[in-house]
């Protein structure tokens, strides 16, 4: 469902790279976590995937359809949750998501979504509120609603957990696993390592721009050479040497 192959990108002029050959791929059903050090090329490598960002050289597709070749097909395709909320703040949190919802051409009774997930992420009564009033989180549960309104077969989130309180984390958590269990893909970054060793399928390692881990927490284990290994000492082994970050 996501394919990833030789990316480049360079930011600075003296040609440093963000990403460095970077390949990956993630099946239909899985859930991915993407893991790194900041600076690591996480952020930039989601830009890409999503249509945020043209890469230097390479490719990226989502189900089979080229990101820069068919940038609106594969924006249908997916929801995409920024590490940082990107909201209409002058919009009510109702209006927002209709907004949403009008230009992912969710037919309208279907929109009872919007209600739906409002009460599962506990912001119904916010609704009719200006975003601009909204706490981090608030704005946080806004994005991800409006990720999932149009029901995407990609799920795509940069540091999601970030600014969530702990019911809405473990909601959140839930979503994604539901979704990988309709068949529908998820892919995320995150810091919290207990959150990706006990909600991942696989888990890939990003430093300096280059993949250096990839796989399920057992052959990552057995990478490491004991069975009883947590995803933290292990990534913590892989990236203790990030001594020359790039731009993420």
């Amino acid at each position: 469902m996501i394919e990833v192959r030789n990316l480049v990108k360079s930011y600075s002029r003296d040609g440093r790279r963000a990403l460095d050959d970077l390949s990956l791929s993630v099946k239909p059903g899985e859930l991915y976590g993407f893991l790194g050090p900041n600076g690591a090329g996480k952020t930039t490598t989601i830009k890409i995937i999503v249509g945020l960002l043209r890469p230097d050289s390479g490719s990226a597709s989502v189900a089979d359809v080229d990101v820069l070749a068919d940038p609106l097909e594969v924006k249908r395709r997916i929801g995409y949750v920024a590490d940082e909320p990107l909201l209409y703040e002058n919009m009510s949190g109702a209006r927002f998501l209709s907004f949403i919802a009008d230009a992912f051409g969710v037919p309208g009774d279907e929109r009872g979504r919007i209600i739906e997930l409002a009460e599962e992420f506990e912001l119904r009564d916010a609704l009719d509120d200006r975003i601009s009033s909204y706490s981090h989180g608030m704005k946080q549960k806004v994005a991800i609603i409006a990720a999932l309104l149009h029901d995407p077969d990609v799920f795509i989130l940069d540091e999601p957990i970030v600014g969530l309180d702990p019911q809405s984390s473990f909601l959140l958590k839930e979503t994604m696993r539901r979704q990988c269990e309709k068949g529908k893909t998820v892919f995320f970054s995150t810091h919290v390592m207990e959150v990706a060793e006990r909600l991942c399928d696989r888990v890939g390692i990003i430093r300096h721009g280059r993949l250096i881990a990839e796989g399920p927490l057992a052959e990552l284990r057995e990478r490491a050479g004991t069975s009883d290994a947590t995803l933290e000492s292990i990534f913590l082994e892989l990236t203790h040497a990030d001594d020359s970050p790039a731009q993420s």
